[in-house]
């Protein structure tokens, strides 16, 4: 069984796979130092809180964009899974061609999406948006063909923004307001954070495909955690929300002769 870890700003985001399937994932904060102890025992206890023995993890794969949680995890993996984990880092296979002026500019979470992206909707253009901590766009061809791609604030850096630069407005939960015109202060705010997110993403992902993609269909997959909030929004072709953790996977596949190896 293979571990997958995608480490983002505000949260891990986990998931185990037997083979190609997806047994189950989890979530845990981010936020703040961690050590390698808790982060091998909050992992050993999820394993068993869901019917899995620790030893039955062979691999063990880590997506991050933090780089200060990676060693604590690499240490997590060595002393308490016996493995040498497998980094989402240049250098390994992805099966892309990364057109970035700086192919190792490209945040770890975004090639991994690509990757996953690329397999499940192969010879058509896509256009990703991953809706966490950051808004992210990525445009990949369909001759998987990395080209390049967008980033905005998220939602939730947007509110706390507004919450820290001003004097009366609060911090508000992000939904998806009834109404355009709020009629409260926390109203207002929520219309202006969905609404203002909706046209972005709108407008970003037509400027793409009109920028990028001149053959061949297109199409818009969300992925990351305010993707949902937007389901019947109709900006997305599809949502798929453990995009990244396919993508590790698949990664490992593609390195599988060097990824999670015993440590002796």
């Amino acid at each position: 069984m293979l571990l997958a870890l995608d480490v983002g700003n505000s949260q891990v985001f986990g998931g185990v796979f037997k083979e190609d399937k997806l047994l189950f994932k989890f979530r845990k904060t981010s936020k703040g130092h961690t050590t390698s102890d808790e982060f091998g025992i909050f992992f050993k206890s999820v394993l068993r809180e869901n019917g899995i023995e620790p030893k039955e993890i062979r691999e063990l794969a880590i997506c991050s964009v933090v780089p200060d949680l990676i060693y604590p995890l690499y240490q997590s993996a060595v002393k308490y899974f016996g493995l040498e984990p497998f980094l989402i880092q240049t250098g390994i296979k992805t099966g892309l061609n990364i057109k970035y002026k700086n192919p190792a500019e490209v945040g770890a979470d975004r090639i991994a999406n690509a990757i996953a992206a690329s397999g499940m909707f192969p010879d058509k253009n896509l256009v990703l948006a991953d809706l966490g901590t950051a808004t992210t766009f990525c445009a990949v061809s369909r001759a998987r063909e990395y080209l390049g791609g967008i980033i905005l604030p998220g939602l939730n850096i947007s509110m706390e923004a507004l919450a820290r630069e001003t004097a009366k407005l609060p911090r508000v939960e992000i939904v998806h307001p009834k109404v355009v015109v709020g009629e409260t202060t926390v109203e207002s705010i929520q219309s202006g954070l969905y609404y203002g997110h909706f046209f972005a993403i709108k407008g970003i992902v037509a400027e793409i495909k009109t920028g990028c993609f001149k053959d061949g269909e297109t199409l818009v997959i969300g992925t990351g955690g305010f993707s949902r909030i937007f389901e019947d929004a109709g900006i997305f072709d599809h949502i798929v929300s453990d995009l990244v953790l396919t993508g590790i996977a698949a990664a490992v596949r593609l390195n599988r002769k060097t990824a999670g190896r015993p440590v002796l």
